[in-house]
């Protein structure tokens, strides 16, 4: 595992930050990893396929091993079993969990998708398909928003 490359080195008061990526299709999940690779962002990435392995690893539930804070949540919409705003919204419900910085990262550019997105207080929304070129360029984003913004207290 790589920590995310900073030019000062200021330690993170919670540790290194994990990124949980819930994405039920493999192409885009290996874009996703690729991307993060190629922007040096590549601190622990865990992969799940949909909303409900998402909360097993959040949870520490069905036989997953549970994801410590701080992360960021990168959510697909359209997942079976669960899609990601039925994720976010019970996270939103969770104590625990409620605080989680959320990026959609989807193929919905629908503005109920957008506005729900939104109502569950995602830091933000990004269209795969508009995203395209510049995907690398909204990876190293995620990145500099690591080293910049503070998180709040790890639960445990």
């Amino acid at each position: 595992m790589l920590e995310i490359e900073t030019r000062n080195s200021r330690a993170r008061p919670h540790g290194d930050l994990k990124v949980l990526l819930a994405e039920d299709d493999d192409g885009d999940a290996k874009a996703v990893l690729r991307a993060f690779r190629k922007a040096r962002v590549a601190n622990g990435i865990t992969r799940a396929v949909d909303g409900v392995e998402a909360l097993d690893y959040l949870r520490g539930t069905g036989g997953k091993e549970r994801i410590k804070p701080p992360f960021v949540l990168l959510a697909d919409i359209n997942m079976p079993r669960m899609n990601g705003i039925e994720l976010v919204r019970e996270m939103r419900e969770d104590p625990e969990l409620s605080s989680t910085v959320v990026f959609f990262l989807t193929t919905s550019s629908h503005d109920q998708d957008i506005d729900a997105a939104y109502g569950l207080n995602a830091a933000g929304y990004i269209v795969k398909e508009t995203a395209g070129r510049d995907f690398l360029q909204l990876v190293g984003m995620i990145g500099r928003y690591w080293r910049i913004v503070e998180f709040p207290a790890a639960h445990t």
